[in-house]
């Protein structure tokens, strides 16, 4: 170490407190003005030609702003040919010597992060970036909270241990990383210039930091930092309704392109300061991070028809007896299908679903034995967490699920709760023979045709085991599904309801039952039950992708647009590939763009509707016609060919598909509101005002669209309209009520519109 000196310049050296990749950082009396201050000797290397230069200019930009959450520069001078930076000396503890001592409370946190925040927003208009925001810049101290070194300093503040990452030279200088690996951003690895949102990436590493005790992105070096950044996601968090939402919140600030982190400084904060008043913030509690888990279709060594079910049927029933568990994010089986194939790539899984853990399997059918082998990978890095080879008959297909489920919880989760011990149980099946009969009616659901073999299936099931809620929910599900686009009947939609109400009687915290539930209870006109059930569950299972895409869907029947747009987003936070409805929340806002860009897994509907918004008539037109030749369901088929005609000016032939729509005793109400649109459009008033009275009877009372959708504008002068739209709009505010009663605008972060 170099001897300290007596004294530099006009300040009388008291002690060294401070040595970082830059200089070094002396406490020093300042006896022209009797105060302490803070003294940065740059060193030589760093103080050559134009590398002084910009140090000066940055140091001169800072100067100029005071704030009472950043460190203050007081002077720049010159001692030997050396830089001197003279600033206020903060007395305190860094954040960094405080999270070594465990995670900070939520309301801590919080208040830590806006007064940085407050700092960065200061400087950012000033044109001034930090780039190497990390927890040993920033003090806690007896005047609150202060961030040093703002785009010029890399050293050590009072209090705070040496650097055991040290920061590496500035930005400025080509080839060269600026920053400190563990919490630099994606553009900082890549070399890519940086912007106000890079120290907001920073920003939100370090507020997870504070929260777990622990980094977002984990790695030991270099490489597995960057490799981690550029290539994982952070954990999910989950705790209480506060750390949920500031969860959300630090999702957004660690996206992986600047354009999807908040646009400044005061825009997080906002966001921030609304968890504020959330259930949490008053505990010491700290959020937990959740392990994110897919069980990919297994692969059939050898084609045989007795087995063949089992490559879907089997991971889908696995996943969903995790799907039940607290500390798992687990992918539904349809994104999981998406990865089907004998070459798995795993970083890409990793990647494009967001996941740590991937569970995968291959079956191979000898004799009346079945052979299987599984394997449990850490993902991004492939580490194989655990092989397991067995062998089974089909009969001990259920040892072999039960099996299987417990060797993962046992590998990714510390402990289960004793509810989710009662629970793994109860949802088990009375005998192999259902359980076989379970897994091929799921096979056989995934395919319409096959739907009502599904059923016999399921009934049998169930006539075989009455306890069975898995078994009660699919059939739910397959009634629902072969009446809604085929019979469109009241009977049909009654039988699916009581499945689903058996399901929910036998387990009421099935996972299963509360997610599918949803749009059986909308085609009954119960759209503001589903919103209250969903809101309710919403408060034990915020980390549940697809609860969040059923509210999403309920919202918008009940009018909250904006809000079905927040729990869309947050349901592609927990699960990026997870299919949502917010397609029809585009169109019904009048974004068609967005509306046309989220149609990917439409039947061809609701992307004419984009495409017809967007003036691409003939686009429709065409694609109208290619999914009408594709012979879909009776009732589905009217949606098409009234909309294809309706664009193509065959008046009679749309209103005859209309027509037959209308008398038809199709019950989805949103379904009904469409083809008012069309009445409307082809100006028979009677018939639109009718089919949309029916609409909003039915249970669709989205009051901002019917305002402003264009197509009823044909419907404005009558009375009769008015009063429709005075009856939706009632609706339409009870549900909002109902929002705000259940918690909706705290326990998801959502607002409700005005």
């Amino acid at each position: 170490m170099p001897e300290i000196p007596g004294r530099i310049g006009p300040y009388r050296i008291l002690s060294q407190v401070g040595e970082g990749g830059m200089g070094i950082v002396y406490k020093a009396h300042d006896e022209r003005l009797d105060r302490v201050v803070a003294l940065k000797v740059v060193r030589e290397s760093d103080a050559d030609s134009g590398r002084r230069d910009r140090l000066l200019k940055e140091a001169r930009t800072a100067a100029q702003v005071a704030h009472p959450h950043a460190c203050r520069i007081y002077d720049i001078a010159e001692a030997e040919n050396r830089l001197v930076i003279v600033m206020e000396f903060i007395e305190g503890e860094s954040l960094e010597v405080r999270i070594e001592r465990g995670p900070l409370p939520a309301q801590e946190a919080a208040q830590v992060v806006l007064s940085v925040l407050s700092a960065l927003e200061a400087f950012h208009k000033a044109g001034i970036v930090h780039r190497d925001l990390k927890p040993a810049n920033i003090i806690l101290s007896g005047s609150g909270t202060k961030l040093l070194d703002f785009g010029i300093a890399k050293c050590k503040p009072t209090s705070a241990p040496q650097d055991s990452e040290a920061t590496l030279p500035e930005a400025t200088m080509p080839g060269v990383f600026l920053g400190t690996p563990r919490y630099a951003s994606p553009e900082q690895f890549r070399g890519q210039p940086v912007e106000a949102r890079s120290d907001l990436y920073s920003m939100g590493a370090i507020f997870f930091e504070m929260l777990t005790g622990r980094p977002p992105f984990p790695g030991n070096s270099f490489a597995e930092i960057a490799h981690s950044v550029l290539q994982g996601s952070p954990p999910a968090l989950s705790g209480s309704v506060a750390i949920s939402a500031m969860g959300r919140i630090i999702h957004r600030a660690l996206a992986r392109d600047p354009e999807n982190r908040y646009a400044n400084a005061e825009t997080m904060a906002a966001e921030i300061r609304s968890t504020l008043l959330m259930d949490g913030l008053e505990t010491t509690a700290c959020a937990r991070t959740l392990r994110r888990v897919i069980v990919l279709p297994f692969r059939i060594l050898r084609p045989n028809e007795d087995i063949d079910f089992l490559a879907y049927s089997l991971p889908e029933a696995i996943t969903v007896s995790l799907a039940g568990l607290d500390n798992l994010v687990v992918r539904s089986s349809v994104v999981a299908s998406r990865y089907a194939g004998d070459a798995l790539d795993l970083q890409q899984i990793a990647k494009e679903a967001e996941v740590d853990v991937v569970l995968s399997g291959a079956l191979l059918h000898v004799g009346e034995q079945l052979r299987i082998t599984t394997q449990l990978t850490e993902v991004p890095s492939g580490t194989l967490i655990w092989s397991h080879s067995s062998q089974a008959t089909i009969r001990e297909l259920l040892e072999l699920h039960d099996d299987l489920v417990r060797r993962v919880i046992e590998s990714v989760i510390p402990s289960l709760s004793v509810q989710e011990h009662e629970s793994l149980q109860l949802d088990r099946p009375a005998s192999p023979t259902v359980y076989q009969l379970y897994l091929q009616a799921n096979e056989f659901s995934r395919q319409w045709n096959n739907l009502p073999a599904a059923i016999q299936m399921y009934e049998r099931c169930v006539s075989l085991d009455e306890s069975y809620a898995p078994a009660w929910v699919r059939l739910g599900r397959a009634r629902w599904l072969l009446d809604k686009y085929s019979l469109g009947s009241l009977e049909g939609l009654r039988a699916a309801d009581e499945a689903f109400q058996t399901a929910l009687r036998l387990n009421p915290n099935l996972t299963l039952a509360h997610n599918l539930y949803t749009h059986v209870q909308v085609d009954q006109g119960r759209a503001l039950a589903a919103m209250k059930r969903l809101l309710d569950r919403a408060k034990h299972r915020r980390s549940d992708a697809e609860l969040c895409a059923g509210l999403g869907h309920v919202f918008r029947y009940c009018g909250l647009l904006q809000a079905a747009l927040v729990a869309h987003k947050e349901a592609r936070r927990l699960d990026p590939l997870i299919s949502t409805s917010v397609m029809n929340t585009y169109i019904l806002l009048g974004d068609y763009q967005r509306a046309l860009d989220a149609s990917t897994s439409d039947y061809g509907y609701g992307r004419a509707l984009a495409l017809t918004g967007l003036g691409r008539f003939e686009e429709a037109v065409a694609l109208l016609k290619q999914r009408e030749a594709d012979k879909p369901w009776r009732l589905g088929c009217l949606y098409l060919t009234s909309l294809r005609a309706l664009l193509e000016g065959k008046r009679e032939e749309s209103l005859e598909a209309s027509e037959e729509f209308r008398k038809s005793t199709f019950r989805d109400p949103e379904g009904i509101f469409y083809f008012a649109r069309h009445l409307s459009y082809l100006r028979q008033e009677d018939e639109a005002l009718e089919t949309l009275s029916r609409s909003i009877d039915n249970g669709f009372f989205c009051y901002p669209a019917m305002v402003r959708d264009p197509w009823l504008d044909p419907l404005r002068s009558r009375p009769e309209f008015t009063a429709i739209l005075r009856k939706c709009q009632q609706l339409y505010r009870e549900a909002s009520a109902a929002f705000l009663s259940f918690g909706g605008d705290t326990l998801l972060g959502l607002a409700v519109e005005n």
